[in-house]
């Protein structure tokens, strides 16, 4: 354990921060959160069609329209924000809006014959939402590359007496019109299938995390990386784009995909990535530590919210006793969850966008389950389950802890 412990600490976490801090990295990872509003805005309309099909109300408004002009237009946001934020990073800011409206541009040129050939009228395809993310990452990240290469280019002198204005004007052109006309020439001249190619690149990801063994090796690594101190943002680019297609396909009922972010906050968080809202009560309430004891009444209250970096920072990550339980409440839970959902169908397998990630349980999970009682029962029996991982843990920790504040008080 000690030399996992000290290979963990000394190698891999230092690499697992320098591609954390990679500018491509961080590009992707800003530009997925930034679109967070929009999530948060269409789990909102989502939820608002509730009363109208559990309650079978004609006359209630159709939420789904609003749903779909924020949740629905986010690979949209993404195209731009992209190489919008790469400008930014590279200090190339007087290129940063007109590379963002470029990356619009080829994001539409490469979805436009799918469009055509889908048939579909005005902005309701898929490929404007989360079906199209992948889609405007690699566009985004072609385009923030032409303009990188041409950050410092210009067809004037420094001293050149036009305006900068006037310069700025004349040096963009070249690298927005060698994209647009690269993308008009390969997808509309030489009919290269852009869209369907990335699609075919990126959907053996897409179906193995939707697999059993896929769907709990993503689940687990986010407790992995954070129980170390790493944000497990960091999984942001891969696993949003995987995330919400899957919902968006459950919401338009052509599957029952359980790796969605409206599942993971229906059964999975409860206080948290690692299931931490049992160890804050534990603390809380059966510490004989005073440094744990204070921890846990200080740190309950976001717990129950699911912000649990109290917990995880104040006692979990680099702790060996604790980290152990953190990992197994994840893969337990997941398991159990998985089983009562999706092998002996107990629990409702959400159909609906639910990403408010700061609700407190069991009512996040009656809304992202469209008001299922047995649902609740479920998410309730998993924090049960839950307590009785994290007890035997906690009570060794806590002997440890007290033993060390009775030392400290002989000491003085």
């Amino acid at each position: 354990m000690n030399r996992l412990m000290k290979w963990l600490e000394e190698q891999f976490t230092p690499r697992m921060q320098k591609v954390n801090h990679n500018i491509w990295i961080v590009t992707l990872k800003d530009s997925v959160n930034q679109t967070i509003p929009l999530v948060f805005l269409g789990s909102i309309f989502a939820m608002l069609t509730l009363p109208g099909s559990v309650f079978n109300l004609s006359w209630w408004p159709n939420f789904w329209t609003p749903q779909g002009w924020t949740m629905g237009m986010i690979s949209l946001m993404i195209s731009f924000l992209i190489p919008f934020n790469l400008m930014e990073k590279l200090k190339l800011r007087r290129s940063r809006f007109v590379a963002a409206i470029t990356g619009i541009i080829l994001y539409a040129i490469t979805i436009t014959p799918q469009l055509a050939a889908d048939g579909t009228i005005g902005f309701g395809h898929s490929a404007f939402g989360a079906g199209g993310m992948f889609i405007a990452i690699v566009t985004g990240i072609l385009v923030g590359l032409v303009f990188r290469l041409f950050g410092r280019f210009s067809f004037f002198q420094e001293d050149s007496v036009i305006p900068d204005f006037v310069r700025q004007w004349f040096d963009q052109l070249l690298p927005m019109g060698l994209i647009v006309v690269a993308g008009w020439v390969v997808i509309d001249l030489l009919g290269f299938d852009l869209y369907n190619t990335i699609m075919s690149i990126f959907s053996p990801l897409q179906n193995f995390a939707q697999t059993f063994p896929g769907f709990m090796l993503m689940i687990w690594l986010y407790t992995f990386l954070y129980c170390m101190g790493i944000s497990s943002w960091v999984l942001t680019p891969v696993s949003t784009p995987i995330l919400l297609a899957a919902i968006e396909a459950n919401m338009a009922g052509s599957a029952s995909y359980v790796n969605t972010n409206s599942f993971g906050y229906a059964y999975l968080y409860i206080g948290g990535v690692g299931c931490t809202l049992a160890l804050a009560f534990l603390m809380a309430f059966k510490a004989k530590s005073k440094k744990l004891s204070a921890l846990g009444k200080a740190s309950i209250i976001p717990s129950i919210f699911n912000i649990n970096e109290p917990v995880v920072f104040g006692c979990i990550a680099w702790n060996p006793i604790l980290m152990i339980p953190m990992n197994l409440c994840t893969i337990v839970t997941a398991l159990l969850a998985y089983i009562f959902t999706k092998v002996i169908p107990m629990g409702v397998i959400p159909n609906i966008n639910f990403s408010i990630w700061y609700c407190p349980y069991p009512v996040c999970t009656w809304l992202a389950t469209g008001g299922s009682i047995v649902s609740v029962f479920l998410v309730v029996l998993l924090f049960v389950v839950t307590l009785a991982v994290w007890y035997p843990f906690f009570s060794i920790y806590d002997k440890q802890c007290l033993e060390e504040e009775r030392k400290e008080r002989g000491q003085a």
